[in-house]
């Protein structure tokens, strides 16, 4: 078994600090992010490279033209000619967490060159290894350009609700507002039932914490409940077509999770969950927090966890046009989303076949 090191050198660390890098330059500029979005006017390193990120979470970048990077990266050049260094990319982006297992350290955490030069690589003969990366660069292409076409009708969807809504957060088109009580049934929390009766946690009930709250519908969560840990605890059940909203977690740090439930559920205390009217659509109530969602944001406390002031929030107005006006939306929106979900089976079966090719040429 060969180690990284037998194959790439460590090249000079730049001096370029991160803030550095330009929205527009000559060359791609890397820094410790997982995206490369930033470009820079010279380029201090001209051959094929992997760059990782030396600060924070893993990333590892592959480059093949003149480019540049900031400090807080490592570059490493091949030293030999008998393998592919495209495949040994693929192989550790797809294996990311043995770089995240390397950072260690109390705050930001870090990884050093020492770590990276004794990653232990099993590399096949160099004419398969371009085979293989061949394959690989195909997959990878497919699960970009579906990634590429969610984030676009995403954004199709946040346009058209501007479109037909305007700025919701300063109600440019100046609708009727009301309180977000006044369009709710209710508004639950949720609890947690007692971890001293483990029986609880071996039923069939969807039971909602963030960590489940990773798309716009959801159906089913990590953990489910028991219908005695129901009656024996704070959790209530939400009735479907509802919208689920985190009010305490890190994630508030830049991220609002908020989804539709198309089932019965019950949820957690870092939950809240807003049971729509006859005045408002769930899906336009969905995109509206959607639409303040940066607003929302910036009113997150940072206590003894991130939350939302809730009593602070109930209070707030939100913009209420005709139904029909709502229902066209929603209706946009839907037809949005059946896009997406076709986009989305693509893109799981690519992320399945590329699981299976990491599995048979590197077990």
């Amino acid at each position: 078994m060969n180690k990284f090191s037998d194959y790439f050198e460590a090249q000079k660390k730049s001096k370029i600090k991160a803030g550095d890098g330009l929205v527009f330059g000559k060359y791609k500029f890397f820094n410790s992010s997982n995206m490369q979005t930033k470009f820079y006017n010279q380029a201090l390193y001209h051959s094929e490279a992997l760059i990782f990120g030396t600060g924070g979470n893993a990333s590892i970048h592959y480059c093949n033209e003149p480019f540049s990077t900031s400090t807080d990266c490592i570059v490493f050049f091949a030293k030999r000619n008998d393998f592919s260094v495209k495949l040994v990319y693929q192989y550790l982006s797809g294996n990311i967490h043995i770089l995240q297992n390397g950072f260690k350290g109390a705050g930001i955490k870090h990884i050093s060159k020492g770590y990276i030069e004794e990653i232990e690589l099993n590399l096949p003969i160099l004419e398969q290894q371009h085979q293989i990366a061949s394959i690989f660069d195909k997959v990878t292409c497919t699960i970009e350009l579906c990634n590429q076409i969610i984030e676009k009708l995403d954004l199709l969807v946040k346009a058209k609700f501007v479109e037909m809504f305007g700025d919701a957060i300063n109600n440019s088109m100046k609708w009727h507002t009301v309180c977000i009580t006044d369009v709710c049934k209710a508004i639950y929390g949720g609890g947690t039932p007692s971890k001293s009766h483990p029986e609880y946690f071996t039923g069939d009930i969807v039971w909602i914490s963030p960590k489940d709250m990773k798309s716009e519908i959801i159906s089913d969560s990590i953990d489910h409940i028991t219908y005695e840990a129901v009656e024996n605890s704070s959790v209530k059940f939400i009735p479907s077509e509802s919208v689920l909203m985190v009010i305490r977690s890190g994630i508030l740090k830049h991220t609002l999770p908020i989804a539709i439930n198309s089932v019965p559920v019950t949820i957690n205390q870092d939950m809240k969950a807003f049971v729509p009217n006859d005045k408002i659509i769930v899906k336009f109530m969905l995109h509206y927090f959607k639409s303040i969602e940066s607003d929302i944001l910036q009113r997150v406390r940072a206590v003894t966890a991130d939350n939302i002031d809730f009593k602070d929030f109930q209070k707030r107005k939100i913009i209420l046009p005709p139904l029909e006006l709502q229902q066209k939306f929603a209706d946009f929106a839907e037809q949005t989303e059946k896009s997406k979900s076709a986009v989305k089976r693509v893109l799981e079966k690519a992320e399945t076949l590329k699981k299976a090719l990491m599995q048979k040429y590197f077990g």
